[in-house]
């Protein structure tokens, strides 16, 4: 199989249905920072050595895959059964969340990104999942989708700001907290 089909040399792309689209429609710009957070996570992935993290990257990767393929269904063409991110895929991130919590010291003030370069692209791979997150809010202004997605992206960012804090803590590096104008005054950097 060829890599190249050459159609999408003027500018659209397809979709299940046979259903062609401009390249900066809104589903695509969605699609395409579904597939920049995937990317991150990949290179997140690419940095941990610790497997439990690794492990559940992996997982969220594929689950991403699911999430594109169900933006890349129209309307016309959605069955209930059909999608792929579901509630319980919420309700599973829910309980990594509070698992990874467990290792973790409470929040006492704002964190900054930063630590580890896997921490750090952890964060990075947050921020552009909330990114993404925006994407399908512009996107369900004025189109159908899953439900379930919104809740599920919401659901990751907490999620990887959480692994960032398990993968600095596991390593012994300390989290770096915000100052406050005040408190930044009184250093003397």
């Amino acid at each position: 199989m060829r890599i190249y089909t050459r159609t999408g040399d003027k500018g659209e792309t397809g979709l299940y249905g046979n259903t062609r689209l401009d390249k900066d429609s809104q589903r695509i710009k969605t699609i395409g920072d579904i597939d920049e957070l995937n990317a991150f996570l990949g290179y997140a992935h690419s940095l941990i050595s610790d497997a439990d993290i690794a492990n559940l990257l992996n997982r969220m990767q594929s689950e991403l895959f699911d999430l594109g393929a169900d933006l890349a269904v129209l309307e016309a063409h959605h069955q209930a059964e059909s999608l792929r991110i579901s509630n319980d895929l919420v309700l599973e991130q829910e309980r990594m969340i509070d698992c990874f919590q467990q290792e973790l010291p409470p929040i006492t003030h704002f964190i900054l990104p930063g630590g580890l370069t896997s921490a750090s692209v952890l964060h990075l791979a947050r921020t552009v999942c909330r990114r993404a997150e925006r994407s399908v809010v512009s996107l369900k202004k004025s189109n159908s989708i899953n439900p379930e997605i919104l809740q599920y992206l919401n659901r990751m960012s907490d999620l990887l700001f959480v692994l960032a804090r398990v993968v600095n803590h596991r390593a012994g590096e300390p989290e770096i907290h915000w100052n406050s104008p005040i408190e930044r005054e009184k250093s003397c950097l």
